[in-house]
């Protein structure tokens, strides 16, 4: 595309750091697995523990603390397992917006970074480093979500080419790449020349239509993942028994199977814990779902802790970046139901591996979180953290049809995560 003077002036005052040569720092990752913990996880159950409430009327978290690998820093005492690996992570304890009753909206802008336009739907995360990092090979996708589908993960602007894949299940894949028993190979190979053909008549009478030649792409590529190299990958018996059962359940097995799919070649896989799951109400902790929210926590803590020693051994974990991420927190007061509100000011994150300087802590929180003290971490920086992390420059201008917009709204880099 063609730049007139004008919009070549506003691509670079929109990106003074890229137009200066890039002026941020640069990871060592080469893909990214978000574990996304849907409904509001509560930092202070988590991550930034206070101290101790009743569950009642007395303000605080819910469970004790424990020390972790890292000096003067804890988490709650049923991350156990994790606390030992916490020099493989950084906390991000400040990290905060203004969406406090709306899930949707608040897990929308964790995806994009993004307030939404009534003019352009912006990128997720994932579809962003699918663009920029693209597939490693044909045969794998490059963007793959376990749960079901959502506008948040969309590829919004960037079109259907840089959307995802998604798996409801663990055991098969993705349903639509499972062949019926009765078509052999020379039947399905019959049936994707027919199509072939089909499509590019279908191309040549509409040579201009993007949408068109995006969306034939797609369905090309989606016969080369349907072949072995990326079907095996859903595998999980090739596994050892004594591992599939060090990553616990459901939601561990989709951490193995995350592991699988980044060795495969994949670039950004979130994994979705399941928003009624064990608790009966998920993370998000209103009422009674906190009187069982350790069975929650025990089960990140579980998965967690293993797909870090999983990466570590594999020699992954330099490579690639593990994310907690959820779209709020939780106040420290009770509910009438013994549960908790929601909470935006303040809320934690966990970065691990990638390359970066982890066991820290960046940010601190008052005596209750409720506010940072200090530094406070935007969604926008946030993502110029990961993107940084996988070498991808958080300023690059993509573009809307003919209208610039950067990859980040201005996020600055935690710069003390980075060598």
């Amino acid at each position: 595309m063609k730049l007139s003077r004008r919009e070549l002036l506003t691509t670079a005052a929109l990106s003074p750091a890229f137009a200066a040569g890039g002026k941020f720092p640069k990871g060592k990752a080469d893909a990214c697995i978000l574990l996304w913990l849907g409904g509001g996880a509560a930092h202070i159950d988590t991550f930034d523990p206070k101290r101790k409430g009743d569950g009642k009327k007395v303000a605080g978290s819910y469970y004790d603390a424990i020390d972790t690998a890292v000096k003067d820093v804890q988490v709650c005492e049923h991350l156990k397992r994790t606390a030992p690996l916490l020099d493989r992570c950084a906390l991000i304890r400040t990290l905060g917006h203004d969406i406090v009753s709306e899930h949707g909206a608040a897990s929308n802008l964790v995806h994009t970074g993004r307030m939404p336009s009534g003019t352009i739907q912006y990128p997720s995360i994932g579809s962003i480093v699918s663009k920029e990092l693209g597939t490693k090979d044909p045969a794998v996708p490059a963007y793959v979500v376990m749960g079901y589908p959502n506008i948040t993960r969309d590829p919004g602007f960037l079109g259907a080419k840089y959307g995802y894949i998604y798996l409801t299940q663990t055991e098969t894949g993705p349903n639509g790449f499972v062949r019926p028993p009765d078509v052999d190979n020379p039947r399905q190979d019959r049936r994707e020349t027919l199509l072939a053909q089909l499509r590019q008549n279908f191309e040549n009478r509409h040579p201009e239509d993007q949408v068109i030649r995006a969306q034939s792409a797609i369905t090309g590529q989606g016969f080369k993942m349907a072949g072995p190299k990326f079907m095996n990958v859903f595998d999980l018996a090739k596994e050892s028994k004594s591992v599939r059962e060090s990553y616990g359940g459901e939601f561990g097995q989709r951490c193995l199977l995350a592991r699988r799919l980044v060795q495969s070649g994949v670039r950004f896989v979130e994994v979705s814990f399941n928003l009624n799951f064990l608790n009966g109400s998920g993370w998000d902790t209103h009422n009674d779902g906190q009187t069982k929210q350790h069975l929650l926590i025990q089960d990140l803590d579980q998965a967690f802790a293993m797909l870090l020693t999983d990466l570590e051994k594999s020699k992954l974990l330099d490579t690639t970046l593990v994310v907690i991420a959820t779209e709020f927190g939780r106040p420290p007061e009770f509910d009438s139901g013994g549960g908790r509100g929601h909470h935006s000011k303040v809320f934690s994150a966990v970065l691990a591996g990638g390359g970066l300087k982890t066991a820290q802590a960046v940010g601190v929180s008052d005596e209750l979180g409720v506010n940072p003290v200090g530094k406070s971490v935007s969604v926008p920086d946030f993502h110029a953290t990961i993107h940084c992390a996988l070498g991808i420059n958080p300023a690059k201008n993509l573009f809307a049809g003919d209208r610039p917009v950067p990859i980040t709204d201005k996020g600055e880099p935690l710069r003390e995560l980075f060598s």
